[in-house]
Formats: C-alpha cells, sequence, structure tokens
C-alpha cells in the first residue's frame, strides 16, 4: 500500500480574522503536539525505509510472499506515522506469532475467494486466513470501485486474521475523497459483557473516516475500540512499566486492576453503550459466517475473524439542497457550527493522529521509544539484520 497521501493544506481565509477552525488548528492542534513532544520526548527517530526492511523481512521469514509482507509493511509504517503505538509492527508481528504463522492462524501466501456476489454494490470473500493487512488493503480498494459505479460499495469477509489500525484503511479512502467505515471481530474474546464476569467479547473496533480535508485540513477519522483500552495499549503500558487507566480491566479474580502485568480481561467502555457497540461486530460476523467469540483464535470448530468495509461516495448522499451552497461548504458550516459558541478549545476526532503525522514527517522519520528498538533490535538479531542499536537512532529534535 502506498504511504497515505498529505491531507490538502486548508485555505486562508478571506476575513482579517481566523477562522474557528484556523485557530483551533494553530492553538489547539499545535499545543498538543507541544504536549506530547513534552511527555514523550524520549522518542528516538528511525528512518521509515530501515523499519519497512525489518519488517518485510521479519514476514517474508515467516513464509510469507514478499507483496503481502510489504503491504503488512506499509500498514504498520502508516500507523506509526500517526501515532498509533498500540497498532504497530510489534504489536503485528506479535499477534503472527501467537495466532496467525505460528499457529496455523494465517497462512502465508494464501488467495483471496469471492464467494458472493449477487447484489451488483456488494461481494463477500473467504479470505482463506490470507494476512490480514494484504485482505484490508484489497477490500477497501474494491469498495472504492464499487462506490464509483454504485456509489456505495461494501465487502464482507469470512475466514479472516487481524488487520490491526481499522482507522487507516478508512482514512486513505478517505483521502481520496470517499466516506468510509469498517468493523471486525478481534483475534480473542478479551472483554467482559456489561455486568458480566467471563470476557465473551472482543474488543471489537470500528473505524469511519470522512473526507473533510477542505473543511478543516485533515479527514476526520473516528476510530476505536469497544473496550475501554486495546489490549495492545496493555501491552504497550506492560513495556513501558506504566499503568492503565481506571475501569479499564479486571484479573483473574473479577476485580479492577491498574497493573498490565494483572490484567485477565478488559471493561467495555459506557458500560453499556461500549458492550453494545461490541455486540455489533459479534452479530455481523455472525451473519457474515463467524462462529463462537470464545473460540475465535482458541480451539473449535471456526476460530476466525470477520471483517467488514464499506465505501460510500458523498455524491451518493447529496441531496443538492445545501443551505451554504455546495456539499463542502455545507460540511465546513456543520464543523464551524460544532466547534463554534464557546467550542473553539475542542479537538476534532483524528486531529491528534493528523497532529502526530505532521510531527513524524518533521523528524524526517519514525518516531519510536528505546523499549520499543530494543524489541526491535531482538527482532532484527533473530533474522540477521545489523543497526538497530539505539546508539544509531538520534533523539527526536523538540
Amino acid at each position: 500500500m502506498a504511504p497515505l497521501a498529505s491531507a490538502p493544506s486548508p485555505k486562508k481565509s478571506k476575513n482579517s480574522k481566523e477562522s474557528t477552525l484556523a485557530i483551533l488548528r494553530n492553538k489547539g492542534t499545535l499545543s498538543a503536539q507541544k504536549k506530547l513532544v513534552t511527555q514523550m520526548s524520549e522518542f528516538h527517530v528511525v528512518p521509515a525505509s530501515k523499519h519497512d526492511e525489518l519488517v518485510t523481512a521479519a514476514y517474508q521469514a515467516r513464509g510469507y510472499q514478499a507483496d503481502e509482507s510489504a503491504i503488512a509493511a506499509q500498514v504498520c509504517q502508516d500507523a506509526t506515522r500517526h501515532g498509533i503505538r498500540t497498532h504497530n509492527a510489534l504489536k503485528a508481528l506479535h499477534l503472527d506469532h501467537l495466532f496467525g504463522s505460528a499457529t496455523g492462524g494465517c497462512v502465508p501466501g494464501a488467495e483471496i475467494e469471492v464467494v458472493n456476489n449477487r447484489f451488483k454494490a456488494s461481494e463477500v470473500w473467504n479470505a482463506n486466513k490470507k494476512l490480514g493487512q494484504a485482505v484490508a488493503v484489497a477490500a477497501i480498494d474494491r469498495c472504492i470501485e464499487m462506490a464509483d459505479e454504485y456509489g456505495v460499495g461494501q465487502v464482507a469477509i469470512d475466514n479472516a486474521f487481524h488487520y490491526l489500525w481499522g482507522g487507516g484503511y478508512v482514512m486513505k479512502a478517505a483521502e481520496k475523497g470517499y466516506i468510509a467505515y469498517t468493523n471486525c471481530t478481534s483475534t480473542l474474546a478479551e472483554v467482559v459483557p456489561f455486568f458480566g464476569k467471563h470476557p465473551t467479547l472482543g474488543t471489537n473496533p470500528h473505524s469511519w473516516s470522512y473526507p473533510t480535508q477542505e473543511a478543516n485540513g485533515f479527514p476526520i477519522v473516528i476510530d476505536w475500540a469497544t473496550s475501554t483500552v486495546a489490549m495492545g495499549r496493555v501491552q504497550q503500558l506492560k513495556r513501558e512499566g506504566k499503568p492503565l487507566p481506571p475501569g479499564a480491566a479486571i484479573d483473574k479474580d473479577g476485580n479492577e486492576t491498574l497493573d498490565p502485568n494483572q490484567v485477565a480481561a478488559l471493561l467495555p467502555f459506557g458500560a453499556h453503550k461500549g458492550y453494545g457497540m461490541a455486540l455489533i461486530n459479534e452479530l455481523v460476523g455472525g451473519f457474515i459466517g463467524g462462529s463462537l467469540p470464545t473460540q475465535r483464535g482458541r480451539q473449535g470448530a471456526k476460530t476466525t475473524t470477520c471483517f467488514y468495509f464499506q465505501v460510500i461516495h458523498p455524491d451518493a448522499w447529496s441531496s443538492g439542497a445545501f443551505t451554504h451552497g455546495s456539499q463542502s461548504a455545507n460540511i465546513k458550516a456543520v464543523i464551524d457550527d460544532v466547534l463554534g459558541h464557546g467550542n473553539e478549545k475542542c479537538l476534532l476526532p483524528g486531529q491528534i493522529e493528523a497532529g502526530f503525522r505532521k510531527r513524524t514527517d518533521a523528524s524526517g522519520g519514525l518516531l519510536f521509544s528505546p523499549a520499543e528498538i530494543a524489541e526491535f533490535k531482538t527482532l532484527a538479531d533473530e533474522i540477521g539484520h545489523t543497526g538497530w542499536e539505539l546508539e544509531n537512532f538520534p533523539k527526536e529534535i523538540a
């Protein structure tokens, strides 16, 4: 997958006063950036090419083909570029080791099979346990093709393996001018239902993206797991020696814990609300062909995950009756209104990620902590790659 294109630069206001969104970008984003730099100044800069070379080689060492390995490396790079540290290459390769190529949960070189195309704007695929990132990239591209022809396109996928950061796929579509959505069932059931005791739900993320670049300078991306934190966050905090936030997890006795080393299961965000959203993914997976959540990634008749992708052409939603003249002007007016009336300091979904992307690009590489680089060095040593000593990577200049 090619690197995500830079979002168009916002146009300057014709008025002497800056618009609400310009103020938000100039103050909100930059202050958030400065805060991030202050909090995470331990980051070191790793050339993107060196990252991609190692990650691609690591996948190929596990039997994956060159093309799917390169796609996986690019997806991991995009996540890191946007500050999605919970779904970077370390998480991807860790998942593959635990549940993928080493255990038969993912099959290197597998071919996608279209099993249902009865409806013109809809396809159902059997991924045949192909590497999730390669399947997801193909699915979002196919949805875009159908949306160009029919106004909307959807692909439902059975027998899949974790695709990592869902927000990256829908962002790709939004940067090309489309509205996009995806959800998936997670590799494992790790989340306790509302008022429950045993984990029977995945972290089951939802990801939406909207082409709002002309209005606010970047696509709005609404992307979250339905647990308070993703398991990748638990792994990251364990790696960094930091505590969990309250209301995130329970230990083996069902008691809430802040210690990432004691986590036995996760809690849904927003109590019944997060539970309901997690249940949506399980139901969608059930309609597609997915089996029992508690067997997924473990043992049973069927242990694979399901994906769902949808892309909509903005013209398919257009009534033509825009109060502010055009669809794009109407979107800008709506966003300005939401962020007006004293709400100027509020951030838009995806704004932190867009800001981190600028920060990453300004660094000239990808940003990793010493703990992450140490894990990359371990990986590099395993497959005979050199040059991953911490001293080879300069610290980020704030």
